[in-house]
């Protein structure tokens, strides 16, 4: 991946405004979400950045290099026409143009915001939550904890459902099939009783909706018997997916909570009351920012919804748990949970997903990553064969196998790169103290002892240098 040096992803940014002739802004934002292929690929036949006198750099408020990282890119051969229509897929038997939507989120919570997404090129959007409750929100209500180039890493909320009346809705609703009908617009509704759930889904069902997500999910809800307290359930989850399905024509998902052991009990639920697929992952559970000091008066936190990059792995595991679920096999699956570039997209894809639904980076960067995400994926999808999105479903589901399954007759050493070495010792300093004492150091530079090395790859993990890699040589234990 190419270092952007701390570009800000500025919007109507300073450096394209200067050069006039390309767009740098857009250049640097595809290789900050892994698209150098992307960039490659676009590269025009003649580029005259070289000799250039390197106004986009006078213009970037952090002096970046610009002309330099873009003048290190090669030209990919035998350059294409990225064709978009590998992208086009389904929800539920509904086309789309694309899998890529925006989750039931205050990203998708008012007619503009879904009209400059779909413009944008979104394929399809998730309404934020239509439901008959007050809705009174809290300020602030969100908070991160943040990595390198100040990048949110986990992102936490608080935030409830829509607080426009059911009436409003329905209006934004049909405003949007008239204008685009060619969008597919999710809406998430949830209730309080069987009541509830029974009477949004006839209205819901009226206002040009294509298909209905069920919140059984939300961790943030002020009152009982809503969101993921539902959600925990098999039996209300599967009783409101019942519900809901005997009063409305169209398809039915469920959105599912993480904040359980076994996803998959709460998902069979959904399709024995009728369900057409699910969604998963809602936000976890979480607390940030905990008061340490209460000599000044102790200040209120409160449990919330965890999202963000740092969820992944944990929403990968469950997709994983439900594209294995023999139960599932017919039904869609819509994945969220941590998703920003497209690489992340197609880990959920190759699992099992059909659809994959983005808030928390569209908070932080915007609609406009829907230009990376499309680009990235198409690209992949015909630099390795593939005529369509849907090819690729659980594609390498089989890979994914339990720890008793693994090989634990072979290791594999790291290979260390000398030259690549700035002899910063963080993989002795690692070993050392969390390993098994494998490295010595020689002349300032790292040293492995095969006889004491256990193939554990925590010195390739710490290295900031990529100076260490996995070798492809696969050896048998001898005891």
């Amino acid at each position: 991946m190419i270092d952007t040096y701390g570009c800000m992803l500025c919007h109507n940014a300073s450096c394209s405004k200067a050069c006039g002739i390309i767009e740098p802004d857009k250049i640097l934002r595809s290789l900050y979400f892994d698209n150098e292929e992307v960039v490659r690929n676009n590269m025009p036949d003649k580029l005259l950045c070289s000799g250039c006198d390197g106004r986009c750099q006078a213009a970037c408020p952090k002096n970046i290099d610009i002309k330099s990282i873009i003048c290190s890119l090669e030209r990919k051969e035998n350059r294409k026409e990225i064709d978009y229509d590998c992208l086009k897929t389904d929800f539920c038997g509904i086309p789309m143009e694309n899998p890529f939507m925006l989750s039931s989120s205050v990203v998708a919570s008012t007619y503009d915001m879904c009209a400059r997404a779909f413009e944008a090129g979104w394929g399809g959007v998730c309404f934020k939550t239509v439901c008959l409750m007050d809705i009174n929100e809290a300020s602030p209500r969100f908070s991160a904890i943040k990595g390198d180039n100040n990048r949110i890493i986990g992102f936490k909320n608080i935030e409830q459902l829509s607080d426009h009346s059911l009436t409003e809705n329905i209006s934004i609703f049909k405003e949007l099939k008239t204008n685009y009908p060619d969008k597919f617009l999710l809406v998430s509704i949830m209730g309080r009783d069987e009541a509830e759930w029974a009477f949004l889904a006839e209205e819901i069902s009226k206002s040009g909706a294509d298909a209905l997500e069920l919140n059984f999910s939300c961790p943030n809800m002020t009152e009982g018997n809503t969101g993921s307290d539902v959600g925990q359930i098999p039996e209300l989850v599967e009783r409101y997916t019942r519900v809901v399905k005997e009063h409305t024509n169209l398809p039915v998902i469920a959105k599912l909570t993480p904040n359980v052991t076994h996803i998959e009990e709460s998902a069979d639920a959904a399709i024995r009351g009728g369900a057409d697929g699910v969604a998963a992952i809602n936000t976890i559970k979480s607390l940030i920012e905990v008061d340490i000091d209460p000599k000044d008066g102790i200040f209120n936190s409160s449990i919330g919804g965890y999202s963000g990059k740092a969820v992944k792995p944990i929403a990968l595991r469950f997709i994983a748990e439900l594209g294995k679920d023999e139960n599932l096999n017919s039904k869609h699956i819509s994945a969220m949970g941590g998703i920003e570039t497209w690489r992340d997209a197609l880990e959920f894809i190759v699992l099992g997903a059909d659809s994959v639904q983005i808030t928390t980076a569209v908070m932080e960067y915007g609609y406009r990553i829907i230009d990376d995400l499309k680009d990235g994926l198409a690209i992949y999808l015909a630099g390795h064969g593939y005529d369509s999105v849907k090819e690729i479903k659980k594609s390498t589901l089989e890979g994914v196998v339990s720890t008793e399954q693994l090989d634990r007759e072979h290791m594999i050493y790291p290979k260390f790169i000398r030259e690549n070495c700035l002899g910063c010792q963080r993989c002795y300093i690692s070993c050392l103290d969390g390993g098994h004492q494998a490295i010595s150091i020689k002349e300032g530079k790292p040293i492995l002892d095969p006889a004491k090395c256990v193939g554990c790859h925590l010195c390739i993990l710490v290295c900031p240098n990529k100076a260490i890699v996995s070798s492809d040589i696969k050896v048998k234990k001898t005891n």
